[in-house]
């Protein structure tokens, strides 16, 4: 087992596409093609986690943040990103990192806290756009189906809760072969007229190689005639925050206990209780602040976030519940989804969640 067999599992669930624009998920240190002798999880990497991954024998860290944002100018172990990335380095300890990626995919890290918090009817807050294309490919008649088959296949025709769609029109096809063609209908040096179909599927811009790649396998054609589009749609598979709604409402003092005892918070900071019961729920794990008024527009009874300054509890406005539950405790169970991905993926691999509590928010009680 290899670094970058660990990698491709894990952006397969959240491509790196994903990621913000200020974000750096990713490999931070090591190399993508040293064998992996085990896998340590956490929510962030420090130097006490690569001490972890040390004392069991892991040579790779999975975590949430990213221990690198900006540019290193020096690493002279001054703070305690560069005394995490020297020990990592001295002790061959790789360092990957899956942020944002992760939390703008559906069954990301807000998935994971709809799970705990047990919500139905789930769907993005803020979906992304600009990350779908569509390709439109010239095909005989006779091969269409097995080439939709081979696009299907690689992951095309997606469409929310539906999946192989797209669309045919017939019409007619021209081509002169040169004499250095091998053509699949017609002869060398004659016009050939050939009854054809114009078949459309989207798909996420990612899978682009991988759609283009099944396309030329299973054209009959040497030469296949084909056009991509980028689109403007939102994806709404992906994006920011997400919304979903409890099975029965609760008033707000008992969805307040609720939080407290499946997060394990000795403390919530909220907004004035509103005095209406909470079904509708939208949430954002880490800071969310940004998605308040994305709640509100969204009818959500309950904002759920962490990170929320003064001034931007404010911006409620008396429109919505919102709670501050913590950076760290909103995302505690991202431990959780990353070791089921990869022990789904790889059973009978080392794959171990750290001992180590990061959270370097205490509470005095």
């Amino acid at each position: 087992m290899q670094i970058h067999e660990i990698i491709a599992a894990l952006e397969s669930k959240a491509p790196p596409d994903l990621q913000e624009d200020y974000d750096n998920a990713g490999l931070i240190t090591g190399n993508p093609l040293w064998n992996c002798t085990g896998v340590i999880i956490s929510l962030d990497a420090t130097e006490a986690v690569v001490k972890d991954a040390i004392e069991n024998n892991c040579n790779l860290i999975v975590a949430h943040h990213p221990i690198i944002f900006k540019g290193l100018k020096k690493i002279t172990g001054k703070n305690y990103v560069e005394q995490t990335i020297i020990s990592a380095i001295k002790n061959d300890i790789a360092i990957y990192a899956i942020h944002t990626n992760l939390d703008n995919v559906m069954d990301g890290v807000n998935g994971k806290i709809a799970d705990m918090l047990g919500l139905v009817n789930r769907k993005i807050l803020v979906p992304k756009t600009e990350l779908l294309q569509k390709l439109a490919v010239f095909v005989p008649l006779a091969a269409k189906d097995e080439l939709l088959n081979a696009l299907f296949n690689a992951g095309a025709g997606d469409l929310g809760n539906y999946s192989e769609c797209s669309f045919s029109s017939d019409g007619n096809g021209t081509y002169k072969a040169g004499e250095n063609a091998s053509p699949h209908l017609g002869e060398k040096g004659k016009r050939h007229n050939e009854p054809e179909a114009r078949v459309e599927v989207i798909f996420p811009q990612w899978l682009q190689s991988r759609v283009l790649t099944a396309m030329k396998a299973h054209h009959p054609y040497e030469e296949v005639a084909h056009e991509i589009y980028s689109l403007e749609n939102s994806y709404h598979q992906t994006g920011s925050g997400l919304l979903g709604e409890l099975a029965e409402p609760l008033p707000e003092r008992e969805m307040l206990a609720k939080l407290k005892h499946i997060f394990n918070i000795p403390a919530i900071k909220h907004t004035a209780f509103i005095g209406k019961t909470v079904k509708k729920i939208a949430l954002c794990g880490g800071a969310g602040s940004f998605l308040t008024l994305a709640a509100i527009a969204s009818g959500a009874d309950m904002y759920i976030t962490g990170d929320v300054k003064y001034h931007e509890f404010f911006d409620a406005e008396g429109k919505l519940f919102l709670a501050d539950i913590g950076h760290y405790e909103s995302e505690q169970f991202t431990i959780d989804l990353l070791f089921d991905i990869l022990r789904e993926k790889f059973p009978n691999f080392a794959v171990l969640k750290t001992g180590v509590n990061t959270n370097p928010v205490s509470y005095f009680l």
